[in-house]
């Protein structure tokens, strides 16, 4: 606990210059930090370009916003425009530049129009987006001579302030100033641009809630309600299972235990395996990786909610999400190695630093093959996802410098500070042999049961999960997600528990990597689905199909990872407990 406590510290300090980040003020006629950001289609979210990689009025110098390293993972690529909208000064059709533009320019433009593209703004830290264009069909048009290419020449922004701070801000492209560009031909063309100000009773610290607005819609609450009624049918009913099981058979075992001779003969089911359930499981450094990997994302998960519930992290914060990610997976490294290390040291020393190595790469190792592979594509492709070089090198130093120190530093702690697991000493030199089991009591049924209950109860929320981090729109709330991410939680234990009782009651004692199976199995049932979620998009293309694929990839290992070793920890503690009620009897 002391080491939970000194990491979610650590993340408070380091991401203290976003939580204590002034507003900004300004009076009437100064200057406001606009910013442009990058283009892409709509319904490609991974496919972004640079915003001058279009024909649009630029600065005579191109300077590019220093950026942190979690506005760089975003994607963002912000430089300064021409736009010059300053503090509560109205606007009405201003030239922003008058610009010409060859056939070159022209089929870009008409290619980023056929593909909905639109682009992204940043007006005092708040997002604004708006199309590029529109198509008119061969069947709306006069000449039926085939689809009309019009590029918007207007914009026009629309603030609200609330005293001398910047409340909300939209950006409409103007469909009464349109450019016809369906044929290549050179052209020279005024971009304008017109800014109204109005007053709001909007306090500056609810400016986000717009963003957010999705969420609250009636339809999505009704979708929430039906997945809570849901999730809460499935956990009652469970309970009620798990009620069944203690009263009836778990306690009378123990009762004919405790009134009964103590021959082997009367023993029944799974009191033969009090020597050999506690047994060092197979491939002991992996598994003691696979637990410590688990934990360590599982304690970056809640670090994370923390740190929302606390308004540091939110959709939309300019990179304040990912750098919340990145910082809490470096300083949770201390989590695995201690962990992974004070597990292992019970059954062997000399296979302790194996397990620490795998640690360190157990989910890492994925991730940054996947992220490679992905990089590349971006590089080739141009597009902002692709990470610079110098990003690169500062990722993998500040990873030397502080995630593998405090890797190791865990592993030495959790080698000194081992816990006890066993509750009774092994037995037999030799495992019990494991008798015949019918094909629902192996591992391929458990799997599909303990995944598919618990994906049953989260399934509606995956699919807002998957639309906001895949779409434009949030459509799930943090309180929802916290909620949704505690009954997987809950019923991923109950499940574990119940499955483990069934499987020693027939005599199986190979329990361990069984449990850890059938916990992460619900990852399994996530991914096909987030297959599902894509074919039914509007997602389109090789490079936005990697990303998709790549990332969710990722994303269900990491729940793999968190929800095997929470069964596994589950089921520990309940083969202890009545082991520990066998021998005090």
């Amino acid at each position: 606990m002391e080491i939970l406590r000194l990491v979610l510290v650590a993340n408070l300090l380091l991401l203290l210059p976003i939580l204590l980040h002034s507003t900004s003020a300004y009076n009437v006629g100064d200057p406001v930090p606009l910013f442009v950001n990058k283009i892409g289609p709509l319904h490609n979210p991974s496919e972004t370009y640079k915003y001058y990689e279009l024909a649009f009025c630029r600065p005579d110098q191109v300077l590019e916003e220093r950026e942190s390293i979690g506005e760089v993972l975003n994607g963002d690529r912000l430089a300064n425009a021409l736009y010059d909208l300053k503090f509560a000064v109205n606007k009405t059709r201003a030239v922003n530049c008058q610009q010409k533009l060859n056939k070159q320019d022209i089929s870009k433009f008409r290619d980023a129009i056929k593909n909905d593209f639109y682009y992204q703004m940043f007006y005092d830290d708040l997002p604004l987006w708006a199309f590029i264009g529109k198509v008119e069909d061969e069947k709306w048009t006069s000449d039926s001579k085939g689809p009309k290419y019009y590029l918007f020449t207007h914009v026009q922004f629309d603030a609200l302030y609330n005293g001398n701070q910047v409340v909300e801000i939209h950006a409409l492209s103007d469909p009464n100033y349109v450019l016809d560009i369906t044929d290549d031909i050179d052209v020279t063309i005024d971009f304008t641009y017109s800014v109204f100000w109005s007053e709001t009773s909007i306090p500056y610290k609810n400016r986000m809630e717009r963003y957010l607005a999705a969420s609250s819609l009636p339809i999505l609450q009704q979708t929430h309600w039906f997945s809570f009624v849901n999730s809460i049918v499935i956990v009652i009913m469970l309970t009620g299972l798990l009620v069944v099981l203690f009263t009836r058979h778990l306690k009378n075992d123990l009762r004919k235990w405790s009134i009964g001779d103590e021959d082997e003969e009367k023993e029944v089911g799974w009191k033969y395996l009090h020597g050999d359930v506690l047994r060092c499981p197979t491939n002991l450094p992996l598994f003691s990786a696979f637990l410590g990997c688990g934990t360590q994302l599982l304690t970056m998960i809640f670090i994370l909610f923390v740190l929302a519930f606390l308004g540091i992290s939110y959709p939309h914060s300019h990179g304040s999400l990912s750098n919340s990610i990145f910082i809490s997976y470096l300083l949770t490294s201390a989590v695995s190695g201690y962990i992974s290390s004070s597990f292992c040291i019970q059954y062997s020393e000399m296979r302790q630093e194996a397990s620490t190595l795998l640690t360190g790469t157990l989910f890492l190792g994925p991730f940054l093959f996947t992220a490679f592979i992905l990089n590349t594509l971006a590089a080739y492709f141009n597009v902002t996802a692709a990470l610079p070089l110098g990003t690169i090198f500062i990722i993998i130093l500040i990873y030397t410098l502080v995630a593998i120190p405090l890797l190791v530093l865990g592993g030495v702690v959790g080698k000194r500070n081992k816990y006890e697991i066993q509750s009774s000493p092994v037995a037999k030199k030799s495992p019990r042999e494991i008798p015949f089991l019918a094909w629902y009591r192996r591992t391929p049924a458990q799997m599909f049961i303990g995944g598919l209950l618990p994906f049953s109860a989260i399934v509606l929320e995956l699919h807002n999960l998957c639309a906001t981090i895949w779409g434009y729109k949030v459509y799930t709330s943090l309180g929802v997600l916290f909620i949704t991410f505690l009954i997987l939680a809950v019923l991923t234990v109950m499940i574990s528990v119940g499955l483990t009782y069934f499987q020693l009651v027939v005599e199986d004692h190979d329990w361990w990597w069984r449990s850890v199976l059938r916990g992460g199995s619900t990852a399994i049932f996530m991914f096909l689905y987030c297959v599902y979620f894509y074919y039914k998009s509007n997602m389109s293309g090789i490079l936005q199909a990697c990303f998709f694929f790549g990332y969710s990839f990722c994303m269900c290992y990491a729940f793999f990872l968190v929800l095997g070793a929470l069964s596994f920890r589950a089921s520990l503690i309940f083969v202890r407990r009545i082991y520990h009620a066998v021998k005090s009897e």
